[in-house]
């Protein structure tokens, strides 16, 4: 059997995802970064994006769409606390494409008193939940 690491995904609202995992892949603040059991201690912001969870026995990784937040990685404990997290199946596309669009078009009217910084990460996080999209697309679900 190979060597497992435990995992908990956990947003604002509820437990995403908990369990053994044979490794994590997720977006953290200074790139994508890969956690194998056993890792070195390790705290970090996390990016919008795709957490992919290598279940033991289970042959498609787990795919968790998360937008800012917390890494906690121990030896044998990976915890993820972020203030957004959706189950891949669960990503809406149509919801996505319009939050973009919304994004996007705030950042162009100058008319309008907008927290550009706010739409930016607005746009960020529709980009990561789509780019989340296609993944699970490639993976054939």
């Amino acid at each position: 059997m190979a060597m497992t690491v435990h995992v908990d995904v956990v947003s604002a609202e509820e437990q995403i995802f908990s369990g053994l995992a044979e490794f994590v892949v997720l977006p953290g603040e200074s790139g994508e970064l890969g956690v194998l059991p056993g890792h070195t201690p390790l705290l970090t912001r996390i990016r919008p994006g795709a957490v992919r969870i290598k279940v033991p026995q289970q042959q498609a990784e787990e795919l968790i769409f998360v937008a800012g937040g917390m890494l906690e990685v121990q030896p044998n404990l990976v915890t993820v606390l972020a203030d957004t997290a959706i189950r891949g199946h669960d990503l809406d596309e149509a919801k996505a494409l319009e939050a973009k669009r919304e994004a996007e078009e705030a950042m162009r009217n100058q008319d309008t008193k907008i927290d550009y910084a706010k739409a930016q990460a607005e746009l960020a996080e529709a980009i990561a939940q789509l780019a989340a999209i296609q993944k699970l697309r490639k993976r054939g679900h």
